[in-house]
């Protein structure tokens, strides 16, 4: 744990302001989040990237991180079709999700029409919008064409 002590990194301040203590498996999550290529993680996603950095941090100690983090706002959760709960982290700006049904690929879009749409609508029916988020799903290009 020496090396955790030397590095104050921006994960370890980030932990920090969001009233978390710095430990040894919010640390590897966190690192984990934030080098993917992936933007979107199952908590057993995450749970199989520690085990393959030979990491001994359970299952339940993921989960039980990954609700800590939603809490306090470092990562968000979306609940897509069929209970399929992801996590990414938040980075400030909106934006919204396609789902391939065969085999869950999530593309982000942001559409300023669709934006603007949706504040009329709310609008309309005496509503300030707060938050919304929108899931489209569908069969994404590489399944379709198989």
């Amino acid at each position: 744990m020496a090396s955790l002590k030397g590095e104050q990194t921006l994960e370890s301040s980030e932990l920090r302001k969001a009233g978390l203590k710095v430990t040894l498996p919010r640390m590897k999550i966190l690192d984990i989040l934030e080098a993917s290529s992936s933007r979107h993680h199952s908590a057993e996603d995450v749970y199989k990237a520690l085990l393959e950095e030979g990491e001994d941090i359970g299952l339940a100690t993921v989960y039980r991180v990954l609700t800590q983090f939603e809490s306090a706002g470092i990562v968000k959760r979306h609940h897509f079709e069929g209970g399929h709960s992801v996590f990414e982290l938040d980075q400030g700006t909106h934006h919204d999700h396609i789902v391939c049904l065969k085999c869950g690929r999530v593309d982000e879009f942001v559409d300023e029409t669709i934006e603007k749409r949706q504040q009329a609508i709310a609008g309309e029916l005496g509503y300030e919008m707060t938050d919304h988020c929108l899931y489209m799903y569908g069969i994404c290009s590489n399944c379709k064409d198989k």
